[in-house]
Parts: C-alpha cells; sequence; structure tokens
C-alpha cells in the first residue's frame, strides 16, 4: 500500500481559478459546492485534502516522462457534513507530490 506525502504542494490557483469557479467544460464547482465548498473557504478544501484524501492509500495508474501518476479515492465530507465519493490525481516527481485535480468517482461502490 502507497501513501502519498501529506506536505503535498496543492496550489491555491489550482482550488481558486479551477476547482470553485463555475467553467463552461468539465465544471467542478457546482459538485463541490453540495459539501459546502466555495471560492470563501478554498482554504478548507485544501485542508481537507490533506487531512481526509492524503489519508488513503494511492493506487498507481500510469508513469510518464512527468513522473508518477497516482489516483486516490475517498469520500470527502464536507464543511456542511455531506459526504462527497471523489477521485483525486497527484504527480509525484523528484520525491515531490503535486496535486493534479479532483473528479466525482462514478466508480464509488459505497
Amino acid at each position: 500500500m502507497v501513501f502519498l506525502s501529506q506536505d503535498a504542494i496543492i496550489t491555491a490557483e489550482k482550488l481558486t481559478n479551477y476547482l470553485l469557479v463555475l467553467l463552461p467544460k468539465d465544471d467542478k464547482s457546482k459538485f463541490l459546492a453540495k459539501a459546502g465548498y466555495t471560492l470563501d473557504n478554498w482554504q478548507q478544501l485544501e485542508q481537507d485534502l490533506r487531512n481526509q484524501v492524503l489519508t488513503q492509500p494511492a493506487e498507481l495508474i500510469e508513469v510518464n516522462r512527468y513522473g508518477e501518476k497516482y489516483a486516490i479515492r475517498a469520500c470527502l465530507r464536507g464543511t456542511n457534513g455531506l459526504e462527497l465519493n471523489i477521485l483525486t490525481i497527484w504527480m509525484v516527481a523528484n520525491g515531490t507530490t503535486k496535486f493534479v485535480t479532483l473528479v466525482p468517482d462514478k466508480g464509488a461502490n459505497r
């Protein structure tokens, strides 16, 4: 079982300019809003990714020129108590773990 570093790089820009803003294509803000995550509390989403997602086992899904790509499936309990089944993608290169994206986990069997 592989666990990624809880000190992973999760950039504010990834959360505030991508995940939590309404996008015309592949929008995730409405999904995250169900659990209470908004631009006003983006720091809470970052903390919850560290505390609720990075504590779960990671699955190596690909090795490419950028490094090793991992997936972590988790149940993310939002600020309002609602739980979202999510799939997150992380890259590990040169000993550094970086958050790539988060999507609804349509394959969750919980």
